[in-house]
């Protein structure tokens, strides 16, 4: 196992010069996918990269802070809706992108305050609440979800002379990277220090003088602004909101990403987008059983690996550097 020897060596993104080439390889190959031009291919990548922010906001909650919130959906919608109306009202694309995640992350401050007073399963409910309030909200309040006719929005311009598709897929690759980025930063910080603590044990980063209100909050408002720039992205995917695309199985879905994916984990937060967006394709037609699916390969990951997608990955890599000295 590779020793860390300094703390400047561990908030370095990348340690081994494999590793380097290895990142590099995926994001040279990333950046040439649309050269292949397969309009399907290019829209689940994107997909992928959409989700991929939102889950990466989840682990920072749940994985590295460890507070269980089953609201993303409530998250997205405010997110989608907040950017719809600023974007077709005139505001700058990327403005409305930030007022989004804004936005969201106010929203996740103040459903973050019984955080600081519940845990487990009872803070897991509360943040349901707060998910299905603003799903009944949305579909009562024509206002805001444009009633039975929906919300369109516009979707995102043609740049440099390339399709739509191929436009909007660069960008969502841009921001993916830009954001993973930022939670390895913020992971690798004191912050994330913190929010480790807290999760391990919230008494004993107390006395080690972590406030758990400021941390507490702080990830719930990250977590969140996360999940607010994946529904202003979803929002530009779509064309089209209604508030039927923000129920409880949004909420489930980003969970098992995390959770399959692998807890407390960036790379793994995309590893699990990967997989909730693209097992559905592999099944066809039978699109009921994709809840079996995911059901099942969460009891799999839970009993046989803990740490997902991502711990499997680390064993094999492990195995293979030790090889054939075990």
């Amino acid at each position: 196992m590779d020793l860390i020897e300094s703390y400047k060596e561990e908030l370095r993104l990348i340690r081994k010069p494999w590793t380097g080439a290895g990142i590099a390889f995926i994001v040279v190959a990333l950046a040439l996918l649309p050269l292949i031009k397969i309009d399907f291919l290019i829209y689940m990548t994107t997909v992928v990269f959409i989700y991929a922010i939102g889950i990466q906001g989840q682990n920072i909650l749940i994985g590295y802070t460890g507070l269980i919130s089953f609201g993303q959906a409530g998250f997205l919608a405010v997110g989608a809706y907040t950017f719809g109306h600023t974007y077709m009202n005139g505001f700058p694309l990327i403005a409305s992108i930030l007022a989004a995640g804004f936005i969201a992350g106010v929203f996740g401050v103040i459903v973050g305050f019984p955080s600081l007073r519940l845990k487990g399963p009872y803070l897991a409910i509360a943040t349901l609440g707060f998910g299905i309030a603003i799903y009944q909200i949305l579909l009562s309040s024509d206002a805001i979800s444009g009633g039975r006719m929906g919300f369109v929005v516009r979707k995102f311009p043609e740049l440099f002379g390339m399709s739509q598709t191929t436009s909007f897929y660069y960008f969502t690759y841009l921001l993916a990277i830009i954001f993973t980025l930022i939670s390895y930063n913020t992971i690798s910080s004191y912050i994330g220090r913190a929010f480790i603590a807290i999760r391990d044990n919230d008494i004993s980063a107390e006395a080690m003088g972590v406030n758990l209100a400021r941390y507490k909050l702080l990830s719930f408002s990250l977590s969140s602004f996360y999940l607010g720039v994946q529904g202003a992205l979803f929002a530009m995917l779509v064309g089209f909101l209604e508030p039927n695309f923000f129920t409880f199985m949004e909420s489930i879905n980003i969970f098992v990403g995390v959770i399959i994916g692998g807890l407390a984990s960036v790379g793994g937060s995309i590893m699990g987008a990967a997989f909730i967006i693209l097992v559905p394709q592999f099944v066809g037609g039978m699109k009921e059983f994709v809840p079996v699916i995911f059901g099942v390969t969460v009891l799999v990951i839970l009993i046989f690996e803990p740490q997902g997608i991502a711990g499997r990955w680390l064993k094999i890599r492990l195995f293979f550097r030790n090889w054939p000295f075990r």
